[in-house]
């Protein structure tokens, strides 16, 4: 924040003042009482996604990995302590079952301090299907899958199935501390069916793929002492209901050697997130379909590095729709390079910014509500676009800002360059916007372009912020602006705008919620405006006013009709105190007032 010349002489002044193919499918598992008939695939009806980057193999998801005859079922039953099994591709040393074929193994009952390994060959398909177990192991994974092509392990319906480890391991590989989770994967592993899943991860992590992760079972209930979720190379999660109580991240992929992996995809989901890192984290890209999401990180970053955001990005962040309530020890939704919402419902409450991103930040469409912020929206070295949408927007410093800096934009599946010397616009098309900023309003180290939509601003009460502050130039050529804030550093939509502009300055501060009126000399009302704070100035550009017409300013008085965030319509107004009558005879002009 920079201090900026009083611009405002006595009397008329003019103011100069983008993901890759991955086709994802998924079918509900059949038991049929005939133990002849297959279950067979809804692959028809399945939505697809696509991104700039590359798949998922091709081969971790096909629709005959959810076909198969019950009759090739291979059943092992859990005894306590004990295991009952009917396969020579099973084999049992005291309650540890080991896998090594391909092929689908159903397990029931109840197994105390024991395990399931799985190591196949590197080209098995190996399906879990748990209908109905109960498995603790007190010192390693409960599910260790060591060796597969994949591995899918499915919760049957109807059933509920329990996993918890214990709060110490004994490494089956030291050198690499492994297996470390509940569920623990070398390899390509899906999660699947309409049972539920519980798991219980007392060591560290409760599901840690170190390959790719897709996720579609019905109900998953997560408790974890670090992460909830995690697959290395991507996380995909295709539908339903999870809840998750994370020491660490949520939904974690993190490989970083890969700049085409290390991604999250999420169709559709109902998910609750209680993180002491961050709610949902990617390596590079988050591409979110629909879905219920809410995220609380409750840590403290005061005391540590640890990441503390709602949902974090790598690269590149795309949301089409979903409703959202984050509640966010850092940025409620970060990205280190840039972000596209296309649509959603959003409830944020941030101790850093609402919506950050590192460069370019696109919004295009959606509900926006920003209830505690340190900078509501941020882009700092990219351009910030505001589409569309409706944003009610509360912070401690800045409302939405865009601040020139940083590193050329590189690297990351579908990065664009960008100089750090480039100067950076904030365009402005809102359904409707609303901000109340303790420091600026509306701040853009570059420029802003107002072109529709109604824009209001609460801004600062102190002379070292402004309700605008932009360092080249202001043009607006559609839309509505109310602004009401301190003076010390007062600027104005710039001469280049085709919309004209009323600025007015009080010589002493007006108190908060005194009205502003505006309205021709003959008594037709342009806007009635209850500031929500203490003001020194009042701005309004509006394509209602024109030159060469007479209007009157009134403070005070009182409205009926509907307010909202100050803003009175549909209602009558009755005068309060005529402080000033004008006639616009520039694009942009200015008043003192004698109050």
């Amino acid at each position: 924040m920079k201090q900026k010349t009083l611009l405002i002489l006595l009397g008329t002044i003019l103011f100069s003042i983008s993901f890759w193919a991955c086709d994802v499918t998924s079918t509900i598992v059949n038991d049929d009482a005939d133990d002849t008939e297959e279950a067979t695939a809804a692959a028809d009806n399945e939505d697809e996604i696509t991104d700039a980057e590359a798949n998922n193999d091709g081969d971790h998801e096909q629709t005959s990995d959810y076909t198969w005859s019950s009759s090739d079922v291979k059943s092992i039953t859990l005894i306590g302590t004990s295991v009952s099994k009917s396969s020579d591709d099973v084999s049992v040393s005291g309650s540890t079952i080991t896998i090594t074929a391909a092929g689908t193994y159903s397990f029931n009952g109840n197994l105390s301090n024991g395990q399931i390994v799985v190591d196949a060959a590197e080209t098995d398909l190996v399906r879990l299907v748990l209908d109905g177990v109960d498995i603790s192991c007190t010192n390693s994974a409960p599910i260790y899958i060591k060796s597969a092509e994949k591995v899918i392990v499915v919760a049957n319906a109807n059933t509920e199935n329990t996993l918890i480890d214990g709060s110490s391991y004994d490494y089956d590989d030291v050198e690499d501390e492994e297996p470390n989770a509940t569920i623990f994967s070398k390899t390509d592993l899906t999660l699947y069916g309409e049972g539920k899943l519980v798991l219980n991860g007392n060591y560290n992590d409760a599901i840690n793929s170190k390959d790719g992760l897709i996720v579609d079972v019905n109900q998953l209930e997560i408790n974890a002492i670090d992460d909830g979720i995690r697959g290395k190379d991507y996380l995909i999660i295709k539908d339903g209901t999870i809840k998750i109580n994370s020491g660490g991240d949520g939904l974690k992929s993190d490989n970083d050697n890969d700049e085409t992996r290390g991604y999250i995809e999420i169709l559709t989901v109902d998910i609750d997130i209680t993180a002491g890192g961050d709610a949902i984290s990617a390596e590079t890209d988050i591409l979110i379909e629909n879905g219920t999401f809410d995220l609380t990180t409750n840590g403290s970053s005061s005391y540590s590095d640890t990441s503390l955001k709602g949902l974090k990005s790598g690269v590149n962040m795309i949301v089409n729709a979903g409703t959202f309530t984050i509640n966010s020890s850092e940025d409620a939704i970060h990205s280190d390079q840039t972000i596209t919402l296309n649509g959603g419902t959003y409830t944020i409450s941030a101790s850093d910014d609402g919506i950050h991103a590192d460069y370019d930040l696109t919004i295009n469409s959606g509900d926006y509500k920003i209830t505690k912020s340190y900078e509501g929206i941020e882009s700092t070295s990219g351009d910030l676009a505001i589409n569309g949408g409706t944003f009610d927007i509360t912070s401690s410093d800045d409302g939405l800002n865009v601040a020139a800096g940083g590193d050329n934009m590189g690297g990351g599946p579908g990065g664009w360059g960008k100089s750090a010397t480039a100067s950076y616009t904030l365009y402005l098309a809102p359904e409707r916007m609303a901000v109340n900023a303790q420091g600026d309003g509306l701040d853009s180290n570059g420029s802003i372009e107002m072109s529709d939509g109604l824009v209001i601003v609460n801004g600062p009460t102190v002379s070292g912020n402004g309700i605008l502050d932009y360092d080249d130039s202001f043009v607006q050529t559609g839309g509505t602006l109310i602004g009401a804030g301190s003076s010390g550093m007062l600027q104005a939509p710039g001469s280049s705008s085709s919309i004209n502009c009323v600025a007015l300055v009080f010589r002493s501060t007006q108190k908060a919620a005194t009205l502003c009126h505006i309205e021709t000399s003959d008594g037709n009302e342009l806007v009635t405006f209850a500031p929500a704070k203490d003001i020194q100035a009042f701005i309004y550009s509006s394509p209602e006013l024109d030159q060469g017409v007479s209007y009157n300013f009134y403070s005070g008085g009182t409205a009926t009709g509907t307010a909202q965030n100050g803003y009175y319509t549909d209602g009558t107004y009755t005068a309060g105190t005529l402080q000033k009558t004008f006639t616009l005879s520039q694009r942009i002009t200015g008043y003192q007032l004698s109050n």
